[in-house]
């Protein structure tokens, strides 16, 4: 169902709603940026549609809603564990297509895998979407050549201009909220608007092999270049990787909480095992892990590529490390090694 509601009666609908969700959506937070008097785009609670930072990228995803950045698994004393009780919230997340293609890629990896996650799935079976376009590409973006630019699959889909706030209803839940008599809102139909190009392309390679790409000189360029600070992971919508703590609440007692916290294939200390061995000590090591999983590993498991192009870790980088470069070179190397294999193979 498509129509339009002016701003006034679209926040009644919104309050309506609060009664039952916690409504999140990209809010621009002032002074907190990367430097001094900018401001960070992240996710938070909104009041009205007024919050929302419709015109900019956000800093951060909404995957910090479903999966929080710590989160407790339990509560331990010597004795007895205990689970949290369930709060029973529901979600309304506001977000762009690609985000919402990113939300699918966390889906597989703690629904879909080998064993499921009781914890995202208490959270995520409670949370609807609401999806607005992209009228133009943000720097950095390359959504269109990772096939996640566009999206039918939400709940609502939205559409604002000056004066008028255009819905797409696709869930019957939700027409009753905004196609109400008291807001004035008229059938309307109308095209959500999603970005065609972006300035920024890259050359996925395809059947990518371990051997061909392990001992590639290109991963030695960032092993000067990076400084393993985990920026990239922590803003990208698809990396899932989570660490675990335990937190005593008396140095005398054992009495505490199990958390699990979000934690990065970049960072020292990720590959530690007992006994004190580590992997991927190099910078460029830990680069290649991810972008092999990114654009290969992933594919492999589940059919398409990890990555949905969102730019944010090349946004978020100190050393302005660019992964659509990567992948870019990366490429150009394979078509490289295939062309001296082939070549090699007509000499004998």
């Amino acid at each position: 169902m498509k129509i339009s509601l002016n701003y006034a009666n679209f926040n009644k609908a919104l309050d309506a709603l609060k009664k039952e969700y916690e409504i999140h959506a990209p809010v621009e937070v002032p002074g907190i940026g990367n430097f001094s008097d900018t401001s960070v785009i992240r996710y938070h609670q909104i009041d009205k549609v007024e919050d929302i930072c419709f015109d900019r990228k956000s800093n951060f995803s909404a995957k910090e809603v479903m999966l929080p950045i710590t989160q407790t698994m339990f509560y331990f004393t010597e004795d007895n564990v205990k689970v949290p009780e369930e709060k029973n919230k529901k979600y309304l997340i506001f977000l762009r297509s690609c985000d919402l293609h990113s939300v699918k890629r966390v889906d597989e990896i703690y629904l879909n895998n080998k064993f499921l996650d009781i914890y995202y799935k208490k959270v995520r079976e409670n949370v609807k979407f609401v999806v607005f376009g992209c009228p133009n590409s943000f720097e950095n973006c390359f959504c269109v050549d990772m096939g996640t630019n566009k999206t039918d699959d939400y709940n609502i889909g939205i559409k604002v201009t000056d004066s008028e706030i255009f819905l797409d209803i696709k869930d019957e839940e939700f027409i009753n909220y905004f196609a109400n008599d008291r807001l004035n809102y008229r059938k309307q139909e109308f095209e959500m608007e999603f970005v065609e190009d972006n300035e920024i392309h890259v050359d996925i390679p395809d059947n990518i092999e371990l051997e061909d790409v392990i001992n590639l000189d290109l991963w030695r360029e960032y092993d000067k270049r990076c400084i393993a600070c985990g920026k990239c992971n922590f803003v990208c919508p698809t990396c899932t990787c989570t660490s675990t703590q335990d937190i005593f609440y008396s140095e005398t007692e054992n009495v505490g909480e199990r958390r699990r916290v979000w934690a990065s294939c970049h960072v020292q200390g990720f590959t530690d095992m007992a006994g004190g061995h580590s992997f991927r000590q190099r910078h460029g090591d830990r680069m290649r892990f991810k972008v092999m999983h990114k654009i290969s590993d992933f594919k492999k498991r589940f059919g398409y590529n990890m990555c949905t192009g969102c730019g944010r870790c090349d946004d978020a980088c100190p050393e302005y490390i660019s992964f659509s470069n990567c992948i870019n070179k990366l490429s150009a190397e394979l078509k490289r090694i295939s062309k001296e294999k082939k070549e090699a193979a007509i000499n004998e």
